[in-house]
C-alpha cells in the first residue's frame, strides 16, 4: 500500500532531498540510452504453444533475478543511513508481514524482505513447478501480481533514490531496458495494477514509446 510521506529531511551528506531535485531519469540525454533495438513489446507476448502459467514463471523469475542483479549495483548506497524509508516520489512503502503488520522500515531492508519472499516462492516446486506434469496451484496469478508489485517497487526506488550511482557506473542502459521490459510485461497481462505504478507513469511513457529509427541512441554493451 502506498501512504504520502511527510515533510522530506535532508540527508546526512547536505544534498537536497529528492523531492526537490528535477528527475535525472527523465532527461533525454539519458532516456534514450537502450541495450536493445527491437520492439520489447514483442518479447513479451504468449507463445502459441506456451501454456500462460509456464510463461508467466519463467517471466516471473527471470526478472526476479534482474531485477536483484540491478539492485546489488547500488547497495553499497543504499543503506540505513541515506535510506532511512523505502521510497519512490512522493510515496513510502510500508512492509506488510503474513499476518498483515504493518513495518516501517529502511529500504534495504525493505528489499531484503522482498528478495527474501520471492525467492522463496519462485523457488517452492509448490509453487513454481519445473518437473513435468506437475500443475500450478489455483491461486498463481495472484502470486504473480503480489511478486510483481514488489519489484516494482524496488525499481521505483533504483530511479528514484540511486539514479545518479547508476549513471556513474554506467548501466543506466541496462536499467531503462530491464524497466521498460518489466513494464510492458505487467501491462499486457495486468499483472500490477495502474494505481501501483503511476507513480512512474512519466517514465513508462517515455521509455514505452519506441524509439524512431533516425533517432536509435541504442549503445552496444
Amino acid at each position: 500500500m502506498d501512504w504520502l510521506m511527510g515533510k522530506s529531511k535532508t540527508k546526512p551528506n547536505g544534498k537536497k532531498p529528492p523531492t526537490e531535485e528535477k528527475k535525472q531519469y527523465l532527461e533525454t540525454e539519458y532516456t534514450k540510452v537502450r541495450v536493445v533495438d527491437f520492439d520489447l513489446k514483442e518479447l513479451v507476448v504468449l507463445p502459441t504453444e506456451i501454456d500462460l502459467n509456464e510463461w508467466l514463471a519463467s517471466n516471473t523469475t527471470t526478472f526476479f533475478n534482474l531485477i536483484n542483479l540491478q539492485y546489488s549495483t547500488i547497495s553499497e548506497f543504499c543503506t540505513g543511513d541515506t535510506c532511512q524509508a523505502m521510497t519512490a516520489c512522493n510515496t513510502t512503502y510500508y512492509w506488510y508481514d503474513e499476518k498483515g503488520k504493518k513495518t516501517k522500515c529502511t529500504a534495504p531492508q525493505y528489499v531484503d524482505f522482498v528478495m527474501s519472499l520471492v525467492q522463496k516462492l519462485v523457488t517452492d516446486e509448490d509453487i513454481f513447478p519445473t518437473k513435468y506434469g506437475k500443475e500450478f496451484p489455483n491461486a498463481f496469478d495472484t502470486l504473480v501480481k503480489k511478486i510483481c508489485k514488489y519489484l516494482f517497487h524496488v525499481l521505483a526506488h533504483i530511479y528514484w533514490a540511486h539514479y545518479r550511482e547508476t549513471v556513474a557506473m554506467d548501466l543506466h542502459g541496462h536499467l531503462n531496458t530491464l524497466y521498460t521490459h518489466f513494464i510492458v510485461f505487467v501491462r499486457e497481462f495486468n499483472l500490477v495494477d495502474p494505481k501501483e505504478t503511476v507513480i512512474m507513469d512519466d517514465l513508462s511513457e517515455v521509455l514505452c514509446a519506441p524509439l524512431p529509427p533516425a533517432q536509435n541512441h541504442v549503445t552496444e554493451r
